[in-house]
């Protein structure tokens, strides 16, 4: 097994087995990142990259040959949709899941744009390792 390799720059890529879930993390917040990425690596995960900001993601998600983007709502343009349709376009195999800070209207807004679940910031690590375990199940079954 290869032991994952940290990377201090925002976007670079780390390196680990072939055959897990590739996941790429875009989070303007340096804890929540960091946060999703012990939750990720608990759950055998791979981080495919990350970035802190929107044109990152764009360029470098695609390139990472991700299987899932967690991506932070905040980070979207005034488009959701037309960003999700772009981002789709640049990965079209990948599953996207929205992550959000309050659970009132915006769940609903990012299924609507695009994303294929949601998940909320305010969650415990036990929750939030849930949603991405049964999300990545049925990514692994294609279903």
């Amino acid at each position: 097994m290869n032991t994952p390799q940290p990377q201090d720059a925002v976007g670079e890529f780390m390196s680990y087995d072939e055959g897990m879930t590739r996941v790429y993390i875009a989070d303007a917040i340096p804890e929540e990142r960091s946060a999703l990425r012990l939750v990720l690596l608990d759950l055998k995960m791979e981080i495919a990259g990350e970035a802190a900001d929107w044109a990152i993601t764009l360029a470098q998600a695609p390139l990472s040959r991700t299987d899932m983007l967690l991506i932070d709502w905040g980070l979207l343009p005034d488009s959701p949709t037309a960003a999700l349709d772009e981002l789709r376009k640049a990965c079209p195999a990948a599953l996207v899941i929205i992550l959000i800070s309050h659970l009132d209207a915006r769940h609903q807004a990012a299924l609507s744009a695009g994303a294929d679940a949601f998940i909320s910031k305010g969650e415990t690590p036990d929750r939030v390792a849930g949603r991405l375990r049964t999300i990545a199940a049925g990514f692994r079954s294609g279903g």
